[in-house]
């Protein structure tokens, strides 16, 4: 038996209250029944769940509840959404999460919001009722981007695809006074008031972030006033203790974003009358001052105003006793259900299947994918990695209205390196557009278009660039599987990196093996005009976020150009091409230097083997051949101190080991960062000479 918060009876019900009274509006039966319910909660988990060492990670909502249940109960539609944070819980409550999950989460077991793969205070919620949750993530502000991209999604819908059930959709994201000073939070500000999207920011300030005051996050300890100039933004601000002022806010901010006049940032300050945590105890508040919190508590406030305005004592104290007995039959029932069995931790990474996530990605709202071929068809003259690059992108574009691509500098000038030239005229704004200079930006707003159904084709536009942006990156490729399939937010993620013509340390990196060391997305690594084709269609048409890389040098690189494969031609990933065969070593490279260790082969007996995708990798390929030839050469541009040769010569040590005639040998670069001076530069890359010598070596090993 799953016990769920169901709606309570009206305001206005058999006690024949007058339409005017206090907040006939609002069925205030059920704010009391839920904000006692958190308190409950709150009470169980502190005085017996945390000491009984059931529940490892506890965060008080004491303070917060009453107006983040207000701020749920306003949250109806099917196409909102809202991304908490870890002190969320009332507002997830008020959803009608069910309540035996929410305190299996909290307990780490079967059933709740993860199968105990992520702590219970981080959220998720595909709401078959109304509003969902997206994701929570265990970052501070990481909430923020993703929320912006939803609301960006709910424009596109309603202006590009013309599905009016978007019309009123709106995006609220919650946060406390100490995320304001986070990059994510500012990106998300300027990406809602630049795009004038239907997003709700709201501020829980209770003044300290963990034993922080506010004063360290904003000047003055006020984000709305510190705001008050900015433009495009409607500012409301009020005491979130006080159940008229809160609701009266809430409401006005919801009117003004659903009536689609702009972004609102609504902050209500609150006390926090528990510590950040279960361990906090808060030794850094005065005692005047925790008192002086206590007073502010809003459930003695809330009893007052709605006793007996609107109910009676009799009744305020049996809605209490049902909320308690509630959280206690939940109890009873999250205790009796067993952790996850361990071996199910290794799945949900990506997708599998026969097992569709509830939300995210195109997949969940009937895309198909049309049909292909692993077998190129070439036809017309050779073309760059570029044109091929941008043909693709074309051509799904054209058959696929839920791609859109964006970054910096990707509209009017079609990209850095020309990749999107064009499409933006083809396309328009709408599908088509340049983003303000923020990588945390551009992959935070992608994770949220993809969780609202689109395909998104962010840009990087160079390697190194997307440091920004590192937390964004994490957090989408482990989605999936911390939500245990819940939720997932599929995209292709361009980023071009490597040498060209000259190098230097922001412009050239490569470092591809970061990307294979984050869990959930998968890695393609081209070399050729071909291969890029294949590769970018199968990731556009897939389920997973793919990270495709393309490298600078082989952009317009003659020896990159082939001819157009097909229509209909798409490469699976985790499958290698030989492109060179021989019997005395094999050679195992990606990227740039798959050439140059095909020219280093020319007259000698060697299997040169191209990976096209690093994650995942095709090790039955590399192992078959060194059981062959004996003999193992890794050759690529990154570092070699934990490059990602070091993961291949692992592998074949550990599963060939007696077929080898020669130790497993990398060549790369240096531990150093790409060289400026193309000398320099030519010197630290892997050349020809090199790479040949190397190969000599080991056959004569």
């Amino acid at each position: 038996m799953e016990v769920a918060i169901t709606p309570e009876r009206s305001a206005a019900d058999s006690h024949g209250l007058k339409r005017n009274a206090p907040g006939a509006d609002r069925d205030w039966r059920a704010v009391a029944y839920t904000v006692h319910l958190s308190r409950a909660l709150d009470a169980m988990e502190e005085q017996r769940l945390v000491p009984e060492k059931k529940v490892l990670y506890q965060f008080s909502a004491r303070g917060h509840d009453m107006a983040q249940v207000l701020l749920g109960q306003r949250l109806d539609r099917a196409n909102d959404a809202t991304c908490g944070y870890y002190r969320s819980r009332p507002m997830l409550l008020s959803l009608g999460v069910p309540l035996v999950d929410a305190l299996s989460s909290s307990m780490g077991r079967s059933g709740g919001y993860s199968d105990g793969r992520d702590i219970g205070v981080v959220f998720n919620y595909p709401n078959p009722r109304g509003a969902s949750a997206l994701p929570m993530c265990g970052g501070v502000g990481a909430q923020y981007t993703p929320t912006a991209g939803w609301a960006q999604a709910i424009e596109y819908y309603r202006t590009v695809l013309k599905d009016d059930t978007y019309d009123d959709a709106i995006a609220v994201v919650l946060g406390g006074e100490a995320s304001v000073a986070t990059n994510g939070f500012w990106a998300a500000l300027t990406i809602a008031t630049t795009q004038k999207l239907p997003m709700l920011f709201y501020i829980e300030d209770n003044g300290y972030g963990i034993s922080v005051p506010s004063t360290y996050q904003t000047p003055g300890g006020d984000i709305s006033r510190n705001l008050s100039g900015w433009q495009g933004l409607t500012i409301l601000s009020g005491d979130g203790t006080e159940p008229a002022e809160a609701s009266r806010l809430i409401d006005e901010a919801m009117a003004h974003v659903r009536e689609r006049r702009g972004p609102v940032l609504l902050r209500l300050t609150v006390p926090r009358l528990q510590g950040h945590s279960f361990q906090d105890t808060q030794t850094y508040k005065s005692e005047e001052f925790v008192a002086a919190e206590w007073a502010r508590d809003p459930l003695p406030k809330l009893e007052s105003y709605l006793v007996p305005a609107l109910i009676d004592e009799a009744e305020w104290t049996e809605i209490k006793a049902r909320a308690e007995a509630a959280a206690e039959t939940a109890r009873e029932e999250a205790e009796a259900r067993p952790p996850a069995d361990p071996e199910t931790v290794i799945r949900h990474v990506f997708h599998e299947a026969g097992t569709m996530q509830a939300v995210g990605g195109q997949w969940t709202h009937g895309y198909t994918a049309p049909a292909t071929t692993a077998e190129a068809a070439p036809e017309g003259q050779r073309i760059n990695m570029v044109t091929a690059i941008r043909r693709v992108l074309d051509q799904e574009m054209s058959l696929n209205d839920r791609v859109v691509v964006f970054g910096e500098d990707v509209g009017p000038k079609g990209g850095v390196h020309a990749v999107t030239l064009g499409l933006q005229d083809k396309y328009g704004e709408g599908r088509v557009f340049d983003t303000s200079l923020s990588e945390e930006g551009i992959i935070g707003r992608a994770v949220g278009m993809a969780l609202a159904g689109l395909m998104p084709v962010p840009e990087i536009q160079f390697r190194k660039y997307a440091e920004p942006a590192t937390e964004q990156i994490n957090d989408c490729g482990s989605m999936r599987w911390r939500t245990n399939n819940r939720f997932a937010a599929p995209m292709v993620l361009r980023i071009p990196g490597g040498y060209f013509k000259c190098g230097d340390p922001w412009h050239s990196q490569t470092n591809e093996v970061a990307f294979v060391h984050t869990p959930g997305w998968k890695v393609a690594v081209p070399s050729n005009a071909e291969d890029a084709v294949g590769l970018l269609r199968s990731s556009l048409r897939g389920n997973d976020p793919v990270i495709f890389f393309e490298h600078r040098n082989m952009l317009d690189h003659s020896w990159a150009r082939r001819p157009w494969p097909g229509d209909d031609f798409a490469l699976p990933f985790g499958k290698a091409r030989t492109t060179r065969s021989g019997d005395d070593i094999t050679i195992v490279t990606w990227g740039a230097m798959v050439h140059r260790c095909e020219e280093a082969a020319e007259g000698l007996s060697a299997d040169v083997i191209d990976l096209r995708t690093l994650m995942p990798w095709d090790s039955d390929a590399v192992l078959a051949s060194v059981r062959r030839t004996r003999r193992c050469l890794i050759v690529h541009e990154d570092l070699q101190t934990a490059g990602f040769g070091a993961e291949i010569a692992a592998v074949v040590a550990d599963k060939a080991f007696m077929d080898l005639d020669a130790p497993v040998a990398r060549l790369t670069m240096p531990d150093i960062p790409s060289p400026h001076n193309p000398v320099l530069l030519d010197w630290a890359v892997p050349s020809v000479a090199r790479i040949r010598a190397k190969i000599e070596e080991l056959v004569g090993f």
